[in-house]
């Protein structure tokens, strides 16, 4: 089936006082490489928390992850730190880029911090610029970009490691219409050519048709998935 993101039987439970809080209730959810799957529901309704179980920052109470064919579960916690650094792109709602650092220099600090050679990882990083748009932009600092521009660098930057999967949480969420429209196509785009099992946690519904498929989450359960029938112009 070619998946790359397995969520089997997921539950994850937080203590709420005297009782739990169910913020995960038996999930099941099945991401394919170059697959891009909206994930929509209410507030409280567990979509922080499945982006957090599916990135490895949190271990489910109950039921398996697994990603890229290997068993989260089984893995010790500095080996589950190795596969997100090297499986796992994560885009948060807020860049959080270093004011201090050029926009190549954000993404050569991920190829460092995997131990690569500042040579290839400067070509490489030089590379995704190009491909999010921003060759132009590569030596200005945060402060010199726009809102859409450092999501741009937070894409780019999430794909240094050459993920098998990208996690993406509400990245339209401070973008005017025109901004957020090219920050998901921008992500349609990257899920086919880098083949990775995309999930886009989101409320801007507009855009889900340039999605494969939306999984609708409430009360902590993935209640069904559709299939969007049109691309918007």
């Amino acid at each position: 089936m070619n998946s790359a993101l397995n969520l089997n039987n997921v539950s994850l439970e937080y203590p709420d006082g005297s009782s739990t809080l169910m913020a995960l209730d038996a999930v099941n959810l099945n991401v394919r490489k170059g697959e891009f799957l909206s994930l929509v529901g209410p507030s409280g309704s567990g979509k922080s928390s499945l982006l957090a179980v599916a990135a490895t920052l949190v271990a489910p109470t109950a039921g398996l992850v697994i990603i890229d064919g290997q068993d989260v579960s089984a893995l010790s916690a500095a080996e589950r730190t190795a596969l997100r650094r090297d499986k796992v792109g994560i885009i948060f709602q807020q860049p959080n880029l270093l004011p201090s650092l050029t926009a190549v220099e954000q993404l050569l600090i991920r190829g460092h911090l995997r131990g690569k050679p500042v040579r290839t990882e400067r070509e490489k990083a030089a590379e995704l610029l190009n491909v999010v748009g921003l060759s132009g932009a590569a030596h200005k600092r945060p402060h010199q970009l726009s809102g859409g521009q450092r999501q741009r660098v937070n894409i780019a930057r999430a794909l240094m490691g050459s993920p098998t999967v990208l996690l993406v949480d509400e990245p339209t969420a401070a973008l005017d219409h025109e901004r957020s429209g090219s920050i998901v196509r921008l992500l349609r785009q990257v899920t086919n050519d880098f083949q990775t099992a995309t999930v886009m946690v989101t409320h801007d519904t507009e855009f889900l048709p340039l999605t494969d498929a939306v999984a609708t989450m409430r009360d902590g359960r993935v209640s069904r998935a559709l299939v969007p029938s049109a691309q918007p112009n």
